[in-house]
């Protein structure tokens, strides 16, 4: 049996899309495949947390499921866009879960259909801190400039919603101190992903974009968007098997891009109510005939043509 360890952090009011999340996970493993999750948590939202997650064993066998709590609080640390200081916590992953010198960690907006091990046994992390997916922000002047005053090359910098950790060298190296020190003295407008680039600049390890395909990720494939960071397999691969990261509108508030995906998921997940299912649809339904037909027409675009 093949053990992966897996971390995810999540508060109360992300449990159910964390139950799809992990249900997703757990559906796609391979039966050589055992998963060894471990979920950061502050003491206020432990007992909710795990007694929600509790109703997976009913459905899979092949995984545990550990809690750590938060010993490092982040109180001075810079919230912007709506993100609050729970984003830090993962750059703690190498202290609360000591037991992994090499581990992955998963934003809860995704969704997996695929095994992991091929990813996690063919990403060599040897000297390297971290590896993550190369951020498409890079197509985007603003976001390109801004990287580059940061002392950041953006064709090199990473995401930090999809990663695997050498928790082992971070250690050794005593990383998280430095984490904890820029978190807690900057103000860097994307919080742990910045931090992660600028503390771990020349160690970090770029993997296939399969493992966090963005929005963008799909865009540059409709659009044949010209780029040169990403072959045309690495795309096509990252848009049939990847992970879909929904790291803008959610497809449990809104309808989104690959909404269809999440809500595939959830309606084969332990988790599905079907209230919920039929009023969000039905709500959407009645949001769109009450809108002019023109409006109609840009949001169909927007989302399906775009």
């Amino acid at each position: 049996m093949k053990v992966l360890p897996v971390v995810f952090c999540f508060d109360e009011n992300m449990v159910i899309p964390a139950g799809v999340c992990i249900s997703s996970l757990l559906e796609n493993a391979k039966p050589t495949t055992f998963y060894d999750i471990f979920i950061l948590v502050t003491d206020s939202s432990k007992t909710v947390i795990e007694e929600s997650l509790k109703v997976l064993n009913e459905k899979y066998v092949n995984f545990s499921i550990k809690y750590r709590s938060i010993t490092y609080n982040f109180d001075n640390a810079f919230e912007i866009r709506g993100i609050t200081k729970a984003a830090y916590y993962r750059l703690l992953i190498p202290e609360l879960v000591p037991e992994y010198d090499k581990i992955m960690y998963h934003d809860v907006d995704i969704i997996f259909r695929e095994d992991l091990t091929e990813i996690f046994d063919a990403t060599d992390l040897t000297n390297y801190y971290i590896g993550g997916v190369i951020s498409t922000g890079f197509l985007h002047k603003h976001t390109y400039e801004e990287r580059i005053k940061l002392g950041l090359d953006p064709n090199k910098y990473i995401l930090s919603g999809n990663l695997i950790f050498n928790s082992g060298l971070l250690r050794k190296d005593k990383i998280v101190d430095i984490f904890k020190k820029e978190a807690d003295t900057s103000k860097y407008k994307y919080q742990d992903q910045d931090i992660i680039n600028i503390v771990c600049k020349g160690k970090i390890r770029h993997i296939s974009p399969r493992y966090c395909c963005t929005y963008d990720m799909f865009r540059i494939s409709a659009h044949n968007v010209p780029q040169e960071i990403f072959s045309e397999k690495e795309i096509f691969d990252a848009q049939k098997f990847g992970i879909v990261h929904y790291n803008g509108p959610k497809p449990w508030k809104s309808i989104c891009p690959n909404f269809d995906i999440w809500w595939e998921y959830y309606r084969k997940s332990v988790f599905f109510d079907e209230k919920f299912y039929y009023d969000f649809f039905h709500n959407k339904v009645n949001e769109l005939d009450h809108l002019p037909l023109l409006k109609r027409i840009k949001i169909l675009l927007r989302y399906f043509i775009k």
